[in-house]
């Protein structure tokens, strides 16, 4: 990843809308990064990210009745044979 410098990119910032497409820029001030100019398709991936990460759950954040119905819920029979997989 490139690193510039605040000014740099200020004055540059044309050609760094093309080379951002080949990778993200990182843009800093008095030694410190501020920030970083990425494609549009990668932020938007970062965001599907970001979005997903949200929605992960930890068993203890889980309402009782969700954790007590999870331990009771069974497989369907013709999945039997995947419990080979879960077998050390």
């Amino acid at each position: 990843m490139r690193s510039v410098s605040a000014t740099l990119f200020t004055r540059r910032f044309a050609a760094f809308q093309h080379e951002v497409h080949r990778e993200p820029v990182q843009v800093t001030s008095h030694s410190r990064v501020v920030g970083y100019f990425v494609a549009p398709e990668e932020y938007a991936e970062y965001k599907a990210l970001r979005e997903k990460a949200r929605k992960n759950l930890v068993v203890r954040q889980l309402p009782d009745e969700t954790v007590n119905a999870l331990e009771e819920a069974r497989m369907d029979s013709r999945h039997a044979h995947l419990n080979a997989l879960m077998q050390d």
